[in-house]
């Protein structure tokens, strides 16, 4: 039967009863992940064998806490738990079955609960041998218009390459590396800290695994040079500001002989003087006289594909009516059409009138004003509030 521990000494006898995983965890039953988490590396390190040698209680109790935290960690075994308690892991109790668990070795759990703290990567694991190169950026400005049309970048950059001579490995041509004798090819040794077993980078071989005996002249045994390189990448249309475009196996050199790393470009687009874009959408703003406005008349915007587009604007359009044209937006990075394009009219009011000008227009404010505003049915509408106000004041 799988039960947790919680041990009382009498003289050379423990005895074992059940108890609370929440308990033995000191944690509250709404405890979240992080929350037994520390709990648990808390108390594992306060019970740890190691720390207490020749004590039985001391391990019982780090078995214990290691079946309760291995319970309420996972969410499937934890809702069985809450619901039916001890007896959900008995033979016949809720579908985990019954047998005691098996911890394995001290050293193995010691090493799961804290080996991220001390260089983690699991018992056994290789640290040398060859390793990814890293990947690089390149931010690449573009034009709005060549975003619309895509084109085909120019790169110049500096990376680190393979070392031709040697192919990558840093030893010279004709020889090989050796595996290090002193971490026997791990990259990693153990040392003793106190009560403690910690992982360090060899010292013999820097955490490489291997020693060149005859490094290549032309790397002096780093395996890559600093080169540059010219590379012509496909910008495709639609990209937007901010679009990261990935090129495999462009990036920095893997060391040893490592795949290499890839090439990510972050394009920015610089500010069109005449259009603004949302997405696929393209806006501008454009001004209109006011007798256009009031009579109505045409607007023709040049589009980013060359095209002139004629809006038709109707009699009586007011400032910040917006007219959209469908399908003359920008185009869609996945190919799947055009966006809209979005023309909002700006009435723009006449300036440095000449006599004739300025006579017609005081001509028709008097017959705007003898008709009582109907031209301009909000502005009228906006004083007769006003002079409802006034009246409530003077009340």
């Amino acid at each position: 039967m799988r039960r947790a521990l919680s041990c009382l000494l009498r003289g050379d006898q423990i005895m074992a009863t059940e108890i609370d995983y929440y308990q033995l965890l000191e944690v509250e039953r709404g405890a979240d992940e992080a929350a037994l988490k520390a709990a648990y590396r808390r108390l594992a390190m306060k019970f740890h064998p190691d720390r207490n040698p020749g004590d039985a209680a001391a391990e019982q109790k780090f078995k214990a806490i290691n079946e309760a935290y291995d319970v309420l960690k996972d969410p499937q075994k934890r809702a069985a738990y809450d619901r039916f308690g001890h007896a959900a892991f008995q033979q016949g109790g809720g579908g985990f079955g019954g047998g005691a668990q098996d911890f394995g070795g001290f050293a193995d759990i010691f090493e799961s609960v804290f080996g991220e703290f001390m260089g983690g990567g699991g018992r056994g694991q290789r640290r040398g041998g060859p390793a990814r190169g890293s990947d690089l950026r390149y931010d690449l400005e573009m034009t709005l218009d060549e975003a619309f049309h895509g084109r085909q970048a120019s790169l110049t950059i500096d990376v680190a390459a393979t070392c031709e001579p040697c192919s990558g490995s840093g030893a010279k041509p004709g020889t090989s590396a050796r595996a290090c004798t002193t971490c026997n090819g791990n990259g990693r040794v153990a040392m003793r800290q106190g009560l403690f077993m910690v992982e360090r980078a060899c010292p013999a071989c820097h955490g490489q695994g291997q020693i060149i005996a005859d490094p290549c002249n032309s790397c002096s045994g780093a395996g890559r040079i600093e080169k540059q390189k010219t590379l012509n990448v496909n910008i495709p249309r639609g990209v937007d500001d901010g679009t990261r475009i990935r090129v495999a196996g462009e990036g920095e050199a893997g060391a040893r002989g490592g795949p290499p790393g890839d090439l990510y470009i972050f394009v920015n687009l610089k500010k069109h003087h005449i259009f603004q874009r949302d997405g696929t959408a393209l806006f501008s703003m454009a001004p209109m006289s006011i007798t256009s406005a009031a009579l109505g008349g045409e607007i023709m915007v040049p589009g980013l594909d060359g095209e002139k587009t004629i809006i038709k604007i109707p009699a009586g359009t007011q400032t910040g009516k917006q007219f959209r044209v469908r399908g003359r937006g920008m185009p869609s990075l996945n190919g799947g059409g055009f966006g809209d394009l979005v023309i909002q009219v700006e009435v723009e009011t006449p300036v440095k009138l000449t006599a004739r000008q300025r006579e017609l227009l005081e001509e028709f404010r008097t017959i705007e004003t003898a008709e009582g505003g109907r031209n301009t049915p909000k502005s009228q509408g906006f004083f007769d509030k006003l002079k409802g106000v006034w009246s409530e004041l003077t009340e």
